[in-house]
């Protein structure tokens, strides 16, 4: 049982960052890895070389494939996030759009779209400034969610974990508030029957 945690955010001091941790130390000691994409510099653009490799006329950049076997060793994909204008930064965007390539995470067919990613279950942890109430009465909260969701996770064939929103990060956001969203993570991971060795 395997989980990798992708976070975006540069501050190494954040409450984003607090996040991992405190999931890293939740999840101890099933085997973890964090891809920090900030600290790592990774590059989110979507050059030349990665809209070739799309239309099949070279192969994928290296530092894709490299995060492509980062993902194939996990059982557990953990994202988590500052929001940015009501979505993802663009670091963490350009990641899924170079990573989760065709013939990765699904597979262009005569037919249409293979989904590919049965294996690994999908956790959202997004960390939003406004406070909960206005998020959800103006459908941030569930454009979001059908963003990652239905668009990531169903559209790849993954499994859906846990999306835990947690509010208020440019205030004094409840450690109950954080506690609940890291626990539900958890406890979704350690309950996976291949953690228990029921799979």
């Amino acid at each position: 049982m395997h989980t990798l945690i992708v976070v975006a955010h540069p501050d190494q001091t954040s409450l984003t960052h607090h996040v991992v941790e405190r999931l890293l130390t939740g999840l101890a000691p099933l085997s973890t890895a964090v891809a920090d994409l900030a600290a790592e510099k990774f590059d989110p653009r979507f050059t030349l070389d990665d809209h070739l490799a799309y239309s099949g006329a070279r192969g994928l950049p290296a530092d894709v494939l490299d995060e492509q076997q980062r993902l194939e060793r996990a059982q557990h994909l953990v994202v988590v996030f500052p929001v940015y204008w009501w979505s993802m930064p663009a670091q963490l965007k350009g990641w899924f759009d170079r990573v989760f390539a065709d013939g990765f995470a699904y597979r262009s067919t005569a037919a249409g779209v293979a989904p590919a990613l049965q294996w690994l279950t999908m956790h959202f942890v997004p960390i939003a400034a406004t406070r909960a109430e206005p998020f959800a009465r103006r459908g941030y909260e569930s454009a979001l969610r059908t963003q990652l969701e239905h668009g990531i996770v169903d559209y790849c064939g993954g499994i859906r974990g846990t999306f835990a929103l947690i509010n208020g990060s440019q205030g004094t956001t409840p450690l109950a508030m954080v506690d609940a969203a890291v626990g539900q993570v958890i406890d979704k991971i350690r309950t996976d029957p291949r953690a228990l060795g029921k799979a």
